[in-house]
């Protein structure tokens, strides 16, 4: 029996990702897009003749209910956000009805159109956020510093909350950062990557940053979608931590990166106050020792690689372009 998957954020860094794992396992893939006049299909091109593409909107419970009516998937993927830190203090109010109300009613779509799916929620470290042990495991309390993570709080709890009052299975993966040559360009390690290749092949001459002294975990995203499907083949649901277990700074992701490439990243980073964050979130490791015990996952590529990787990509994207 082929199995269906629904992806809400198909077209984001781990819906592609994702989508191509799930293909690789035979599965039929429904991808959920919103209506537009343009199709930014970029990180799903090489896949579109092999998904199904439905259109249907977070901020629109009808749109979403009669979208898994109609899939009748055996896993719901709900990646769909406004995930983006830093703007969501720009449109903290449009961040909570995606990020936050969206999963509610993915959540009623799936109760009243597919209840024995099972649903897969895409929780944040961000709700960690000032955090209060280290490392941050599946107990660790919540302490979210901006509107994304308490918005991402709201999502994690409305899941574990059908979950317990409804009976379905749903989880929530407490994802720490993960990146890759997909990540988007206003994310700071694309931002790093791409402003790396950019000097490097002469196109500009500095990078202005924001605090370079933050720490995270960083991994791949090809190697954390993997995580988010073991979770749905689980006998019972539950939440469960995924990162690496090991964090650097910013700070240490430039010098990797620029070095990547034969250069020193302080003769190119300055330091710019304007992407500071109101609310900083200093520090964020993993212990994802219940993941790699329950569901047998491990990270497989190292933060030396995803540098490296991220870099290779966006010096041959410019290459490419110029060739």
């Amino acid at each position: 029996m082929t199995k269906t998957a629904l992806i809400t954020g198909i077209t984001g860094q781990d819906g592609s990702y994702l989508a191509e794992l799930l293909l690789a396992k035979g599965y039929r893939v429904v991808g959920v897009v919103r209506r537009s006049s343009t199709t930014p299909y970029e990180r799903i091109a090489h896949l579109v003749d092999r998904i199904e593409l439905v259109s249907a909107d977070l901020l629109d419970q009808t749109s979403l209910t009669d979208v898994v009516q109609a899939a009748q998937p055996d896993e719901i993927y709900n990646l769909a956000a406004q995930s983006f830190v830093q703007t969501s203090w720009n449109q903290p109010v449009l961040t909570g009805e995606f990020t936050a109300l969206g999963v509610t009613r993915m959540l009623e779509a799936l109760r009243k159109a597919a209840p024995k799916a099972r649903f897969y929620q895409a929780s944040s470290s961000e709700q960690f956020g000032k955090v209060v042990e280290t490392p941050q495991r599946e107990s660790t309390p919540f302490y979210p510093r901006s509107p994304y993570g308490v918005a991402k709080v709201y999502g994690h709890w409305i899941t574990v909350n059908y979950r317990e009052s409804f009976g379905l299975y749903a989880v929530s993966g407490i994802l720490f950062n993960h990146e890759s040559p997909r990540r988007g360009l206003e994310f700071v390690t694309r931002k790093i990557s791409d402003g790396v290749a950019r000097i490097k092949l002469g196109l500009q001459q500095e990078l202005r940053l924001g605090n370079l002294d933050a720490r995270r975990d960083w991994g791949f995203a090809g190697d954390y979608v993997d995580a988010m499907w073991r979770m749905l083949q689980q006998d019972t649901p539950d939440d469960y931590v995924i990162g690496t277990g090991e964090t650097f700074s910013v700070r240490e992701f430039c010098e990797a990166a620029f070095g990547a490439v034969g250069l020193d990243y302080r003769n190119h980073v300055v330091q710019d106050e304007r992407f500071f964050r109101p609310a900083e979130v200093d520090l964020l490791v993993a212990d994802p020792s219940k993941a790699q015990t329950q569901l047998g996952w491990q990270p497989r590529v190292s933060f030396a690689q995803l540098v490296a990787m991220m870099v290779e990509a966006d010096l041959a994207r410019y290459q490419r372009s110029n060739a």
